[in-house]
């Protein structure tokens, strides 16, 4: 019982409380409910404020060995107990000094990964692929444009509704995480790929969802997904795609144009900055092409028509080398 009542009550009361999205309420209860279940199979269902730091970093290798987790899973598994724990001594529930996680030792960071973007060819052959004699063709024609074009997540495109795309001053307004709003400005081009899909789609309320399934619902996150996937097979851009991936994109674009690392964080929604500096990132044809114009190119000389006249002796008679 006391397993149960905690989980909710940390997610119900807690994380609600602190403004936290659907999506990141039930990620945090599946992690939870997964760690009482292996604590109810591994420690004869011990009562939460019973595990100990070595129960914790037992769970920890289970989930490494056992269910072949890599780092990112782990170290999400640590922050979620991390603040489980915190919040019950917070709200009463468990004396400080019985939280399994304080002194518990850090993990160490995963080491990021740049991210996997598309070339503009690869983005041209992606938005050309749906077809446009049709509703259905014109709404995910308008969803990859909008997600490559504005840089949004798939759930705040999911959210969208009618009234929050404006085709008159070229903006879009989108709710984020923790449920902050922004503006994000709309390319012409852009606009009128979403002004064709709408005059396709028909009238709407301003409260109705912008994307509409084949049955007239809202386009669901996991079907965005689904679409995005399916595009990019269709479009061989040689890896998996994702709503995500074309967020990369729109950022690794904005910072080879020069964009500022600023503007692009405001773009993107995020809170730090750090968050948006993975996107100074450069590639191998990035390095190719700065190398290229290096002026060391047009300061030596060459020296190829001199192989022609047969073998060059190793040294002139009259050089002089200290070290012989």
């Amino acid at each position: 019982m006391k397993w149960s009542f905690w989980i909710e009550l940390y997610i119900r009361t807690h994380c609600v409380a602190r403004g936290l999205r659907p999506l990141t309420l039930a990620a945090y209860e599946d992690a939870l409910k997964q760690f009482h279940e292996w604590v109810r199979v591994t420690l004869a269902d011990r009562a939460p404020d019973q595990v100990t730091a070595r129960d914790v970093l037992a769970y920890l290798q289970h989930l490494r060995d056992v269910r072949g987790n890599g780092g990112s899973a782990v170290n999400r598994a640590v922050v979620v107990l991390r603040r489980f724990y915190c919040a019950m001594v917070a709200m009463g529930y468990l004396e400080h000094t019985a939280n399994p996680l304080v002194g518990f030792p850090s993990i160490k960071a995963v080491p990021r990964k740049l991210p996997v973007t598309l070339s503009a060819e690869q983005v041209s052959r992606l938005l050309d692929e749906p077809d446009t004699d049709t509703v259905i063709g014109l709404r995910d024609r308008a969803l990859l444009a909008m997600l490559y074009g504005t840089g949004i997540r798939a759930s705040e495109c999911a959210s969208l509704r009618s009234g929050q795309v404006d085709l008159a001053q070229l903006t879009i307004t989108v709710q984020g995480k923790g449920g902050h709003e922004r503006v994000v400005p709309l390319n012409p081009q852009l606009a009128e790929v979403l002004r064709t899909y709408a005059q396709a789609r028909g009238p709407a309320l301003p409260t109705a969802p912008f994307l509409l399934s084949r049955f007239g619902r809202r386009l669901s996150r996991g079907s965005i997904y689904e679409r995005v996937r399916t595009w990019g097979q269709r479009s061989h851009v040689g890896f998996p795609l994702s709503p995500h991936r074309l967020r990369h994109t729109f950022a690794t674009h904005l910072v080879r144009a020069g964009v500022g690392i600023v503007t692009i964080r405001d773009l993107l929604g995020h809170r730090l900055i750090t968050s948006t500096q993975i996107y100074l990132h450069v590639t191998g044809d990035d390095l190719r092409a700065a190398v290229a114009r290096h002026p060391i190119s047009s300061l030596l000389n060459t020296v190829k028509h001199l192989l022609s006249v047969g073998p060059l002796p190793f040294q002139k008679a009259h050089a002089i080398y200290a070290s012989g």
